[in-house]
């Protein structure tokens, strides 16, 4: 059986792919390959859905090229084998866990992304939705089975999910350090994520997929990451909608900060700055993660809530900071979903304690403010410092103030809708979690249908989980193909704050959190 699709949508200078997608039967399996703009590759079909898994979309970091932007892949004869997961990016090896006993591999060659598509042939070009991984731009993978995405595409979309470099090797801006011997480029992990978005434009028809309708979900460091690629000029043309669930705050700064933090992190390998990239180039990953481990560590005590994992702005690559580039009208004028969880912070308390939720902390964190700042959002949690007063100011702070911020900025010059998450199973309530932050994705992909969902639901939460997770699924599935969100959801404006709220009775609301939107007001966090 052969299944023709169109081709149309090769650029000038571009190979053409071969729009040629072929099943067969090998030992008992099926197996589905396609042809792309680099060669032959073959995946798997199951459950109704093709999958190829573990594509190149760029030549591999390694070597020389450590530290410097991607290039594309290269081609390969004869056909690339796509049926397992690839290598994680290099990361603590506790979060690389894929099920019982079985952990991902890691490696620097990890630029590579995933394929799912309807097994069923569509009428026409189907919406492609682009799914960009969370985990503090530390750690994380493609592979992590809640973003299988097949769910997904079985109702009718094409669903990409990709790798990018992390941590040290990716998402700190070492440029500052960079010598004419060991030259480093800036925002490594936004250029891969360009890079995997090209690939998509020149090959996703293959698969059924419409390169001119591109939506970019992310969800934590991965929806800071779909908010920065609004604002990265490279970008433009690449994606047409962009969904960013509970976009962290403090994970951007300016380049001058990020030199501060790379003379830093050379110190921990051992090195002066002067000999900083040539450290750099020689460490070993598990090096760079150690060093990296002491910097947050210096930051916790030093500024609470000031990663040095993020994009830098101020740079060719990321010219302004993504929400003033969003302010000012020079962002990407694309529609946008953004929105955070009731209760980002309790993952936070009891698993990652990495946030300022205790009194010392968030002192630390308001003492450059002025004193009328600082009383104006502690007042704004009743009980401060109460423990459950400094967990809401915590999570606000990291998600909240970012969902706020982007909602304020982007609405101004492009249709902006906003959403707060609420619902949790009685299981999540009884464990303490609630509605934390990435429960939403429970929804998002579909989880409570599988028998994991079912452990969740296990106190007769099932038909409620369902359908909060089938009005996620409808409200998302419409933004990809039409730009809107479906009926009875207005986008956001400075002068009605139109929220929709997802629980067991959705709702729109209109500023809820607004005693605390404006406590933090022009607040800032200054490194220093």
């Amino acid at each position: 059986m052969v299944a023709r699709l169109a081709g149309r949508h090769a650029h000038p200078g571009q190979a053409r792919p071969r729009a040629t997608i072929r099943y067969r039967q090998k030992m008992h399996e099926r197996t589905v390959r396609a042809t792309i703009s680099t060669g032959t590759i073959e995946g798997f079909t199951r459950d109704r859905v093709h999958r190829w898994r573990a594509i190149p979309y760029a030549q591999p970091p390694v070597g020389r090229r450590r530290f410097r932007a991607p290039l594309p892949a290269e081609p390969w004869r004869g056909v690339r084998y796509c049926h397992s997961v690839g290598n994680c990016a290099p990361q603590d090896p506790k979060y690389t866990l894929l099920g019982v006993g079985k952990r991902q591999q890691m490696s620097e060659d990890c630029l590579t992304l995933n394929v799912v598509a309807p097994e069923k042939p569509a009428d026409g070009p189907l919406p492609v939705m682009f799914f960009i991984h969370g985990g503090g731009y530390a750690f994380g993978s493609s592979a992590t089975p809640i973003y299988d995405g097949a769910a997904m595409a079985r109702r009718g979309c094409v669903y990409v999910s990709v790798n990018y470099r992390l941590g040290p090797l990716g998402c700190m801006d070492f440029s500052s350090l960079s010598t004419p011997e060991n030259p480093i480029d800036s925002n490594l992990f936004l250029r891969d994520l360009v890079m995997a978005l090209r690939w998509v434009r020149d090959n996703i028809a293959v698969f059924g997929g419409d390169p001119d309708n591109v939506t970019i979900f992310g969800e934590s460091a991965g929806a800071h990451a779909v908010a920065t690629l609004l604002a990265v000029p490279q970008a433009k043309g690449l994606f047409h909608q962009a969904i960013s669930q509970s976009p962290a705050s403090g994970m951007v700064r300016s380049h001058e900060a990020a030199a501060v933090f790379a003379e830093h992190f050379v110190e921990f390998l051992g090195a002066r700055p002067q000999d900083g990239a040539a450290a750099l180039m020689a460490a070993r990953p598990a090096e760079l993660g150690d060093a990296l481990e002491h910097l947050i560590r210096r930051g916790m005590t030093h500024m609470p809530g000031a990663f040095p994992v993020g994009p830098s702005y101020g740079t060719d690559y990321l010219p302004v900071e993504p929400v003033a580039a969003m302010a000012e009208g020079s962002a990407h004028r694309v529609p946008l979903i953004v929105g955070n969880n009731l209760e980002e912070g309790r993952l936070f308390s009891r698993f990652l304690p990495l946030l300022p939720m205790s009194e010392p902390m968030i002192e630390t964190l308001l003492a450059d403010s002025d004193a009328e700042r600082r009383d104006r959002i502690t007042a704004a949690y009743p009980g401060y410092p109460s423990s459950s007063a400094c967990m809401q100011l915590g999570g606000d702070f990291a998600f909240g103030t970012a969902t706020w911020q982007i909602s304020e900025a982007h609405s101004r010059h492009a249709p902006t809708y906003v959403y707060r998450y609420d619902y949790a199973p009685r299981t999540l309530k009884w464990t303490g979690l609630g509605a934390t932050h990435a429960t939403e994705l429970l929804a998002v992909f579909d989880t409570y249908r599988t028998r994991f969902g079912a452990l969740l639901t296990a106190a007769a939460d099932r038909r409620s989980a369902i359908k909060v997770s089938a009005d996620v699924q409808r409200r998302w599935r419409a933004f990809s193909r039409t730009g809107t969100p479906g009926d009875a959801w207005a986008p956001y404006s400075a002068d009605q704050r139109v929220v929709r709220v997802f629980d067991r009775k959705p709702r729109i609301e209109h500023d809820p959190d607004a005693h605390r939107r404006q406590a933090w007001e022009g607040f800032t966090l200054s490194a220093r």
